[in-house]
């Protein structure tokens, strides 16, 4: 994230900390199928805490760096589709991105086993460095896997996400070139706070009808 350890240490507290409740408010909602979107925040939550970690070390290439990378490229490439659609209902057109997030989750932890991650502190932002061939094409099928999955949802809540999440893509592309990856998870953890508020009426512990609202036919 930009800024200092004390930004990614206090902004990972206060997203995990939401997403804690999130996923507590599904159990008790009795919304199972939804517990990996409800669990998306506490993910990229903790994410934000291990930068923190990251900027206490200098950068380089240790286990905080790796645990950073492994969730924002293989974790978040497989959780991202298949949480969208574990929640249903299914739609055929959801098998694109999870199988997007299939090959390139396994061809990033590939190359992560290959190569060390290595991260730079430059300023108030973290560049990442990973030798990723055919980079272009890598980058599209991430993006199809974790921004298209919620693009094309069937909930009009995950929808909405993706499309905040597509705007901060472009926006951290466009100011932090060289630190996109690190900016973009930053925002897409503040975004995900968004479910917090959307998925489940506080206190509900009954079943009802279903929180994620989805079109019919």
């Amino acid at each position: 994230m930009c800024w200092s350890a004390t930004a990614d240490l206090v902004a990972g507290s206060v997203i995990t900390a939401a997403g804690g409740y999130c996923v507590v408010r599904t159990v008790r909602a009795r919304r199972l199928r939804e517990l990996p979107v409800a669990g998306l925040p506490v993910l990229l939550g903790v994410h934000q805490l291990v930068e923190a970690a990251v900027w206490s070390g200098g950068g380089g290439t240790g286990p905080a760096t790796t645990a950073w990378a492994v969730i924002a490229f293989p974790v978040a490439a497989l959780w991202v589709p298949l949480a969208v659609l574990i929640a249903g209902p299914a739609r055929p057109r959801l098998w694109w991105p999870v199988g997007a997030g299939l090959l390139v989750a396994g061809f990033l932890a590939y190359r992560m086993a290959l190569r060390p991650v290595s991260a730079e502190i430059r300023g108030h932002t973290v560049g990442y460095g990973l030798e990723v061939p055919y980079a272009g094409l890598v980058l599209g099928a991430y993006l199809l896997a974790t921004v298209g999955a919620l693009l094309l949802s069937p909930a009009r809540l995950l929808r909405l996400l993706g499309a905040l999440v597509a705007a901060g893509a472009v926006i951290c592309a466009a100011l932090w070139h060289t630190e996109f990856v690190s900016t973009w998870c930053a925002f897409a953890a503040a975004a995900t706070l968004l479910l917090t508020f959307g998925l489940h009426p506080l206190g509900g512990s009954a079943p009802g009808p279903p929180v994620l609202e989805r079109r019919t036919g």
